[in-house]
């Protein structure tokens, strides 16, 4: 059984929604530290895809660190390792970049886009420290051209 919810969409490819779906649960907890992952069979047969296509994908997930193999029991979900803000923001960067030129190309205002990702976050991790205001006073103008703050500045941009 795939401990994980995957409706294949046409037009995007089956590596890209089996990785995505499976960062998703490890994101939402629904797949923990030390929990088995399916094994390339059991993808395969399961979600009725090549076995080569669940042999990359397993190999992919293992290759970015959020698996890993262990001789007599199997591939399981891997402990994240340590790293600090600024590398685990780093690593987002060219999908941040996407997201924003996405945004303003369907003319989404930056206050609209950082409530529709609180409320993402909200809904899969039910954590509700998505909010990156504390206060209002710390809340950015309406000047759509003013940069945006960053984590590794805490927030506070200067001009």
């Amino acid at each position: 059984m795939i401990p994980f919810r995957i409706t294949f969409r046409a037009g995007v490819s089956l590596f890209e929604q089996v990785v995505y779906a499976s960062k998703k649960a490890m994101v939402s907890g629904q797949l923990r530290p030390g929990d088995p992952y399916p094994s390339v069979r059991a993808l395969s047969k399961e979600l009725k895809i090549n076995p080569n296509t669940a042999h990359k994908i397993v190999a992919y997930l293992v290759s970015e660190g959020l698996l890993e193999t262990r001789p007599g029991i199997g591939t399981v979900v891997a402990v994240p390792p340590d790293s600090s803000r600024q590398e685990r923001t780093h690593l987002l960067g060219h999908e941040i970049e996407e997201l924003v030129v996405e945004a303003k190309r369907l003319g989404i205002g930056r206050e609209e886009m950082l409530a529709s990702i609180a409320g993402h976050w909200q809904r899969l991790t039910g954590d509700d420290s998505g909010h990156i205001y504390k206060d209002r006073q710390d809340r950015p103008t309406q000047n759509p051209s003013a940069p945006m703050p960053t984590p590794e500045d805490g927030g506070n941009q200067s001009q």
